[in-house]
């Protein structure tokens, strides 16, 4: 196993993630299997209850591990599907080791920082390192550890001790370091500076890391003057100094790396041949086509944390997906759903004006998921203009409950219906708490990772978006659910359940039939989205609020026709490993009469006989 760091100096958010996920993606494209690791100093045990605020969003992985963002940028570059373990914390590794310790697995030692910590950490990585992520057997050729925060930390001196002696334990010739830093441009000399990566860099050797390679964050490229004096006060080559300046678009990076050679100096640093070009045909024409686009398409984002895009970064990345597969350039139109609520139109209305204004200005509405009850009523209000104009509309977890609670106030007549989560009170409880989930504790209790859906009709838009008939594996996280007391009451005033669980009770996917998008999804489809597989109920948003939806369900209809004639659902099998649709059992389903062509004929007329 070879073993590359990626740490970083100067400041933080300089895109250590962005880079490590790169330098992944090109080593890849050399032929080799790679894998991620991501170390966070903080104290929690893992990010799910960290505010967005704070931390940008929580990435939620297949195993249900609450995630930093960055192994989102890892899953989404690299195409791998990682694991809670995957992501170290301070919290997790003293856990680990106060657990050995209570066991008494020290034998009456004295437990410390070093070697007790130290070697918990080693450890770890090694032991992670090995697991493929791929799906694939057998370790990968590589990983990649990110190490978060800003080298000087003090939170991080247990694990830059660590990785100065993880060096040894694998072999110098097994471990490569590439340290991220920041070459600013002072506004009234107009000159690369360098001095803060030497400082940078100077602490970094005097905790006993020396970078192989520097991977420089600036606004212009370096010029060959600033590379000279990198090398010659950092003692790293000139050929190792990497400049990752500002580019257009994300894709950009990995070619960036490549054109400079960044593949070679690690791969030989490595041991590893380097005869091999990187193939990123891919990545090449992704960028060169998102730098093209130029026909817009403005979605309105209705959320409670406008005001940090990392909060949304999944959702975003997720939309970007979709619009290049449309050959649209997205136009986020950010929303305060605070702002959209009633009580904004006497306490701040020029806001109120302002949001009710690009509220009507855009071509599809995305209520995205979140907690608490600040802006609920604003999202309330977005779900409503959507319905009741043809506004394309998608709602993510939180989303989908919003535009339950407002077809039950609007359609059904029902006053005062909510979610027990804002109104424990309420007289109609459309959105329960779960009865599963525990009610003291926040941290990894709630419905988490990968479940099945299954569609209760072949007929359904998402079930044509998702080329599947039978079910959709999706990450969850929630803790409260629609009420299932509920379900029969909404569907007869038209707004259908097309996706429940194996039990048949929980609420997965609604649609609105009479209405061009109309679609709320309880789980997050945004985890899984990739670069080149853009999640299916984003891509049906664009395709939607292009105007394009019903022409390519149209085009993709002999595509769905060859892989599900028509069947009568029987229900799911509750107990049976999650397999691929070809190896499910087929006798939970009975042929229609007539099936092919009756489900040919009531698709090509847009109808939905159930």
């Amino acid at each position: 196993m070879k073993y590359v760091l990626v740490t970083g100096g100067v400041v933080s958010g300089l895109g250590k993630g962005v880079t490590a996920s790169s330098i992944g993606v090109v080593l890849k494209a050399c032929g080799l299997r790679v894998t991620s690791i991501k170390i966070d100093p903080y104290l929690n045990t893992d990010a799910g209850t960290m505010s967005p605020f704070e931390h940008g969003e929580v990435f939620v992985l297949d195993d249900g591990g609450e995630v930093d963002l960055d192994l989102g940028n890892y899953e989404r570059f690299l195409d791998v599907t990682l694991t809670r373990e995957n992501n170290i914390t301070t919290g997790k590794i003293y856990q680990s080791v106060i657990c050995k310790e209570r066991r008494g697995d020290f034998l009456g030692k004295t437990v410390q920082v070093v070697p007790h910590i130290t070697d918990e950490i080693q450890d770890w990585i090694e032991r992670v390192s090995k697991v493929p992520v791929d799906g694939k057997e057998g370790p990968a050729d590589v990983c990649v550890i990110e190490l978060g925060g800003t080298v000087g930390d003090i939170e991080s001196m247990p694990f830059i001790e660590a990785l100065r002696q993880f060096q040894f334990r694998v072999g110098t010739e097994s471990f490569c370091l590439v340290h991220v830093s920041l070459v600013p441009v002072l506004g009234v000399v107009g000159e690369q500076k360098t001095k803060p990566t030497q400082h940078s860099v100077r602490e970094l050797r005097a905790l006993g890391l020396t970078p192989h390679l520097l991977a420089c964050r600036s606004a212009q490229a370096l010029k060959q003057s600033t590379k000279e004096k990198l090398s010659q006060f950092c003692h790293v080559p000139a050929g190792h100094i990497l400049n990752i300046h500002d580019v257009s678009n994300i894709w950009h990076i990995p070619l960036l790396l490549r054109d400079q050679k960044a593949h070679i100096a690690i791969l030989k640093q490595l041991g590893l041949s380097s005869s091999v070009f990187p193939a990123l045909e891919e990545w090449t024409s992704r960028a060169a086509i998102s730098d093209s686009l130029s026909i817009p398409v403005k979605i309105a984002m209705v959320g409670k944390y406008t005001g940090l895009s990392d909060t949304y970064l999944s959702v975003i990345k997720a939309l970007l997906h979709a619009c290049i597969f449309c050959s649209r350039k997205l136009q986020i139109e950010w929303v305060a759903a605070v702002d959209l609520e009633d009580a904004a139109r006497e306490e701040s209305p020029v806001a109120h004006a302002a949001a009710w204004e690009a509220l009507k200005g855009v071509d599809g509405i995305l209520v995205p998921g979140g907690f608490g009850d600040r802006g609920i009523e604003g999202k309330i209000l977005a779900a409503k203009y959507a319905r009741e104009n043809s506004i394309p509309f998608l709602g993510v977890c939180l989303g989908m409950q919003v535009a339950v609670i407002e077809f039950a106030r609007s359609v059904l007549g029902l006053e005062g219906a909510n979610s027990t989560e804002f109104d424990s009170a309420t007289p109609h409880p459309c959105v329960i708490f779960m009865p599963e989930v525990s009610k003291t504790h926040m941290g990894g209790t709630m419905r988490l990772g990968v479940r099945r859906t299954y569609f209760q009709s072949t007929y359904c838009v998402t079930a044509k978006l998702y080329k599947k008939f039978l079910y959709v594996d999706e990450r969850h996280r929630h803790r409260y659910e629609v009420n299932p007391d509920m379900v029969e009451m909404l569907e007869k005033k038209g707004l259908h359940f097309v996706g429940k669980d194996e039990s048949g009770q929980r609420m997965e996917i609604l649609e609105l039939h009479e209405h061009p998008y109309y679609i709320g999804v309880q789980f997050h489809p945004e985890f899984k989205s990739r670069p080149g597989r853009p999640s299916p109920v984003f891509q049906g948003l664009i395709l939607a609020a292009s105007g394009t939806l019903h022409s390519y369900l149209q085009c993709n209809l002999h595509t769905s026709l060859d892989v599900a004639p028509a069947f009568n659902w029987k229900g799911p099998v509750v107990d049976g490993p999650a397999e691929e649709e070809s190896a499910q059992d087929e006798s939970r389903f009975v042929p229609a009469a007539n099936g092919f062509s009756m489900y040919a004929e009531e698709l090509s007329n847009g109808i939905d006989n159930r």
